[in-house]
């Protein structure tokens, strides 16, 4: 937890008779989730070195901000590892890479 943000479960346990977690955190909307992921790889673009961020600049290209016609699958998940790749590289990444995350989750659900 950082701040006001929080990446991952939330778990609040009382008692002794939990049976597990209930996970609610992906998007309901797919297009939500892209541009969930735009606006995270916009605020990261500045904190990575110039070839990342032109691996960036690619990859979001290719999958488009969200308002479109979506990628053949192939080229969103060639996009997605791409951008997940770089955004594992640096600290201010995870925002990203939890963006990946929701959007693989919705992509293989």
């Amino acid at each position: 937890m950082s701040g006001n943000i929080h990446f991952g479960d939330s778990v609040t346990q009382h008692g002794d008779h939990n049976i597990g977690i209930v996970k609610h955190q992906a998007p309901a909307d797919p297009q939500a989730a892209m541009r969930e992921l735009v606006t995270a790889v916009a605020a990261l673009r500045g904190q990575v070195p110039a070839e990342d961020r032109e691996v960036l600049d690619e990859s979001l290209e290719a999958i488009g901000d969200g308002t479109g016609t979506p990628p053949s699958p192939s080229v969103l998940r060639r996009a997605l590892r791409n951008i997940s790749g770089v955004a594992s590289l640096v600290t201010a990444g995870a925002p990203v890479v939890e963006s990946v995350r929701r959007i693989m989750d919705s992509i293989n659900s």
